[in-house]
């Protein structure tokens, strides 16, 4: 009986475990009624769970875009911070993501620009603390209106 309820035991935590392993395959563009905005401004993932994340930047509007995850609190931080590239002509290379935001730590997880009508994929583990984490686009100005929530839960 205990070899039987060892055995169920160990068969759950591996279920649990592959399933824990799925990869969270998410896909964001620039909404088709305002390419300033994304189409979903909100997300949800498990902590810990790996992610995929696919900018898929098709729209109507020939305008350059990135995805950044950045920790609670710290989204009018690093938006400010890629506002102040805009004058540094190396910062499109930089695809607009802030070298100190980086170092920092306030930056989780970002995408490279994507130019119109492209597509820019990252990989990541979401945070293992339950939360709500902002995203922004970060090409200069875009952060105010083009922003969404990461649900760790």
């Amino acid at each position: 009986m205990k070899k039987l309820a060892l055995a169920a035991f160990t068969a759950l935590t591996l279920a649990a475990s592959a399933q824990d392993a799925t990869v969270a395959e998410l896909t964001i563009k620039p909404s088709p009624a305002n390419p300033m905005m994304y189409d979903l401004t909100e997300l949800s993932v498990r902590p810990g769970q790996k992610v995929k994340l696919t900018l898929d930047n098709a729209s109507a509007q020939p305008l350059p875009h990135n995805w950044v995850l950045v920790k609670p609190g710290k989204d009018a931080v690093v938006g400010n911070a890629s506002l102040a590239m805009a004058a540094d002509p190396k910062a499109m290379a930089a695809s607009y993501i802030p070298e100190a935001s980086k170092t920092s730590g306030d930056i989780i997880a970002h995408t490279k620009l994507a130019q119109p009508n492209t597509k820019e994929v990252v990989e990541f583990t979401a945070p293992a603390e339950a939360g709500d984490y902002p995203y922004l686009c970060t090409f200069p100005g875009h952060f105010l209106l083009m922003k969404g929530v990461l649900h760790v839960k």
